[in-house]
Parts: C-alpha cells; structure tokens; sequence
C-alpha cells in the first residue's frame, strides 16, 4: 500500500488484463471502451501491449471513454491489454511489472489453460492482487461451476470457496457482469491505497516504443507517480525527449499526464528499452547530463564485465561462437538472422520463437540486428555478405523493393508476416534448411554368410542366415570381418528355397547376389564366416 502524505492524492489503477489466448480478453476488453480490436487484430489474436482508460461510477450499469471530465462519482481506470499467444510472455510480464491488479481471464467453456498457469504464475511473481473474470458466459458450452473446479483444482481458491480470490462471470458481448467486474477493480484500488503527488515530476514505465516514419522516435510510457507537462523532458536511459507532442492512449493532444495514465511522447532522440523506466526533469540540461551519465555507465559495465548471451542480447550485441573445454571455439557454422518489427516489445516475441527452435550441435542461429522499421537492402546485406547466406525475418512491416532484389541476388531469405505463429513455422523451416546435414548409417539387420557359391566380375553368390533386423533387396550392405569392414556393395537379389523375394526377417536363411564396389571388388573376397551389415544412409 502506497503511504499518503500531505500532498498526496488518489490516482487510477493500472490494472492488466491476462489470460489464455482465445479465451475473451480482447472481446472483453472492446465491450468496455466500446470499440472492436478483435475483427482489426491479424489472426484474431492480440500482438501488442495497448493501454487506455475508461471511466466508471461504482454500482452504475456501463463505462464511458474518458475523453470527458470525470463525474463526481466516475473514477478513472487504465487498463493494459496483453497478448495471450504463448509466444508474448515477456510482454506480458512487462505489463503485470507496471500494473496494480490484474485480471485474470478464464474462459467459463475451457477453465484453467496453459497460459492461464503461466499468467498466474507471472501475478503471483509481481505480488499484485488479482480478480477472476470467467468470460463468455453467454455461450451455450459455458458452465461456470465446472471453471470453478479447474480454478481449484490449480489452485486458485475463489471466495466463498475457501479462498480470498475474487471472481465475476462475464460476456463481452452482451456485457452481463462487466459492471460487477468494474466495481471490483475500484474497490481492489481502495484496499491497495493509490496515491500520487500532483505536484512531483513524473516517474514510470516505458511499455512500448517504435519509429513513426513522419514523426520519428516514438514510446508509449505508463506515469506512475507525479504528473508529466508539456515543456519538460523525459529523459529514459540515454534517450531523451522534449515534452512537445503528447498524446492520450486515443491520440489526442494533451499537456498533461498525471499518475495512472497511458501517455504517447514523439520525439526521442533515440529509440527507448521498452521495459525500462523514465522520469521527467525541469530543463534540456537536466536531461543531456542524465543521459549521458547512464551512457558512460553504460560503458563501464561493457568494459568491466564479460557479457552473457542475454546481456549481448539485451545491448544488440551479437552471441559469442560457443566454446569447448579449454576454451577453443567449436568449429560450427553460423547462421546471421536480423529481426525488424513494427514495435520493439514485439521483438522479444519474435526471440522467444527463435529460442524454440530446435538446437544443433554444428549450428548458431545469431541475431546480428534487432531493430524497428520496414526490411531495407542494409539488412540484407548485413546477413548477406558472410559464407552462409542468412535470414531476414519481419513482424508486422513491410519489405522494400530493393530489399528484395538484394535478396534474391545473395541468396537471402526475406519474408514478414503479421500473425507470429506463421512466422514461427516458416523460420522454423529456413532454419532446418541451412543447418548442415551430415549422412548417417542407419543399421537394418545383420547375416551371417554360412557359404560362398561363386565370386566371379565383382558379383558373389551366396548364403547365410538372417540374425538381426532384416535384409532388404536392394539396399546397400558392408561386408564384416572380424568386427572390421572389408569392403561394401548392393544386395542385387534375395532367394528363400529358391523363391525370389524382396525382404527377409531375422531366423531366416537364405541365398542372395551381391554386387561389390568397383573398388572393394578387386581385392575383397567375401567368406564363410564373414558377415553381411545391411543399412541405409540418412541426413540428420
């Protein structure tokens, strides 16, 4: 609970709604700001951290946009709509991290999923308090009881049910319970005591960042305490902008934002972490010095420490080649990828499909870039240039032409989508394709010749007896002596009693024609007692 001092006041909650995918966040979410992202969102799926506020009066029937004054009894909620696709974890971390309750949805149809766990598993991370929505009610396979038990059965205790967790049945479309729900959020407010000073300089989060390709370095910022004012500067690690252009979560102009708020600032002079926070100063001098202060520190640890991979990561720094006992670097190939998105939270769903990916021993898939912005020839050329051609890979922009035709010319795989499972799948297949293959001998039986009948221009006539797996017509054999291979060549035919056949099973004896390599043929005899190892090749 935030302790209220003298110049304190009661600010809105942030409050971030979670959930399985599919199971009614966004539709929820759309009956209470009474718009329709859900039709608008690719694959019908949420792929970006939004926030926006809505006004609601405690025991009223609906919520209003707050784009008016607030009422004497309306109070301010903002809201932070996370994606459920497994693949957004980190962003919805990044908004339980700024949130002061969460929702948890639960589809009244389904119960408890996989990424409800994982939702709840990130609420009780944060050590917020948290409400259960249980969503399309209005469905007919809905059974509110049944969700009940798979709650409990993962151990979310409802209230009334031995527990302190509140919950509310809801429908986004037909709006039933969303009131209830509303009035639950205030009434979480009121027991956490949310309190900021109007009259501080702001503090908070940057929840999300991208280029606007007129208005340039753009970030979406949550204030947390104190209020920020046009003709300030918010300074954010070593990026700094002037508080000229800003902007409520519907695009308005403002100039102002107190604590609780979704604010939009242009202008940056670099593009800021999305995760870290800010704080507004007075004047550009104020900013400059902070900014180049956390720049050398930036430095320092750079110089001071030896980088992990996530850090590498973290700083746009590519992973080092993966070191043997010793300390010698492995001879592997190396496979550059550049990762270009519309936003850069959406970067890290992007990385969290590429960390899936099946790893191999003589392959590193590196990120050599991660940025913002449309797919251009640089990027290109930048995984174009090395001995393996590499992969370019976009989520939600667009690809210019000339990157194209460098492309195609360096034998670059380019290609952007704006659903990331699709995405996932097709990298998934450029990564396998370039991944070196190496030709594997796959045993499928053993014989043991028990005679030679003739041997005569590299073909031998003989027989013996099956006493593993199979032989197979057609199919490459080694010919064994001693535990050594003496030589090799192709099983032409196979006879039982006579009678032709194309496969035999262990226990079997029979008579065979084998042709040996041209090489093996001049020196290789095979005996009595030597063994047949029939196999086939394979890349793996």
């Amino acid at each position: 609970m935030e302790q209220k001092t003298g110049n304190m006041r009661e600010r809105p909650p942030i409050v971030a709604v979670v959930g399985h995918i599919d199971h009614g966040k966004s539709t929820l979410l759309d009956y209470i700001r009474k718009t329709n992202t859900v039709e608008s969102e690719a694959g019908g799926i949420t792929q970006h951290l939004s926030a926006y506020e809505v006004e609601h009066s405690v025991g009223s029937t609906h919520s209003i946009n707050s784009g008016q004054a607030s009422s004497p009894q309306g109070k301010k909620i903002t809201f932070l709509d996370t994606p459920g696709h497994e693949a957004f974890q980190t962003m919805r971390s990044r908004g339980l991290e700024v949130a002061d309750i969460a929702i948890l949805v639960v589809s009244a149809e389904d119960g408890v999923k996989v990424q409800t766990k994982e939702a709840l598993a990130l609420i009780e991370a944060v050590h917020i308090p948290y409400i259960v929505a249980l969503t399309k009610i209005d469905k007919p396979a809905a059974n509110i009881e049944r969700a009940k038990n798979s709650l409990l059965e993962n151990g979310i205790y409802l209230e009334g049910l031995g527990g302190t967790v509140p919950y509310v049945g809801v429908s986004g479309k037909t709006g039933e319970g969303v009131p209830e729900l509303l009035d639950l959020i205030l009434l979480s407010a009121e027991l956490e005591g949310l309190y900021s000073d109007p009259e501080a300089l702001a503090e908070g989060l940057v929840i999300e960042a991208y280029v606007d390709q007129k208005r340039g370095n753009t970030a979406t910022l949550i204030v947390q305490q104190g209020v920020v004012k046009a003709g300030e500067y918010v300074v954010c690690g070593g990026a700094v902008a002037p508080v000229r252009i800003m902007e409520n979560y519907s695009g308005k102009s403002i100039t102002e934002a107190a604590a609780g708020s979704p604010v939009r600032i242009v202008g940056f002079s670099s593009l800021p972490q999305v995760g870290a926070s800010f704080k507004a100063v007075k004047t550009k001098k104020e900013a400059e010095r902070d900014a180049v202060a956390f720049r050398r520190q930036g430095e320092r640890i750079l110089k001071a420490t030896p980088l992990e991979p996530e850090l590498r990561r973290r700083l746009g720094k590519s992973a080092p080649l993966k070191l043997e006992e010793g300390g010698e670097e492995k001879i592997t190939t190396v496979l550059p990828i550049v990762i270009k998105t519309d936003f850069a939270g959406t970067g890290d769903a992007v990385l969290h499909e590429l960390e899936k990916l099946p790893q191999h021993e003589n392959l590193e898939v590196r990120v050599v870039a991660r940025s913002v912005g449309a797919i251009s020839e640089n990027d290109v050329k930048l995984v174009g240039s090395g001995e393996t051609p590499g992969i370019v890979v976009g989520f939600n922009v667009k690809v210019e032409k000339e990157a194209r035709t460098a492309a195609e010319r360096l034998g670059v795989a380019v290609a952007a989508f704006d659903i990331i499972y699709k995405l996932a799948e097709w990298l998934g297949e450029e990564v396998e394709k370039r991944r070196p293959h190496e030709q594997v001998d796959i045993s499928l039986g053993s014989a043991k010749i028990l005679k030679v009948f003739s041997a005569a221009k590299g073909r031998t006539v003989l027989g013996g007896r099956i006493e593993e797996g199979a032989l197979v017509q057609g199919k490459e054999v080694k010919i064994m002596r001693g535990g050594f291979e003496i030589g090799h060549g192709e099983l032409v035919s196979l006879q039982k009693q006579k009678t032709p056949v194309t496969k035999l099973e262990a226990g079997s004896e029979f008579g065979a024609m084998v042709r040996l390599s041209a090489q093996a043929g001049a020196s290789v005899v095979p005996a009595a007692g030597d063994y047949l190892e029939a196999f086939e090749v394979v890349e793996k």
